[in-house]
């Protein structure tokens, strides 16, 4: 889950919207948006059911995990290519 907060725009006095914070949707633990290596390696899984998909026809799905969460998932399956 991405945590927002609104401030204003110092440049056009308008009001903006910043990212203060990740939460991974698995384990719950709460990245702050100044730990950057962490924040960097965060992965968001967003799409649409499609016809008769097992999430409902046309329903939002989204996800946010940690690397480590995100490792424990796919971490049998997961093909990586070391460069």
């Amino acid at each position: 889950m991405i945590e927002y907060k609104t401030v204003p725009s110092e440049e056009d006095f308008e009001l903006k919207v910043e990212c203060v914070s990740l939460t991974c949707d698995k384990c719950g633990k709460i990245y702050s948006i100044d730990d950057h290596q962490e924040i960097q390696e965060f992965h968001h899984v967003r799409f649409t059911g499609g016809y008769s998909s097992v999430f409902g026809d046309g329903s939002s799905v989204h996800c946010d995990l940690c690397q480590y969460c995100l490792k424990e998932l796919i971490g049998s399956f997961g093909r990586i290519n070391e460069t």
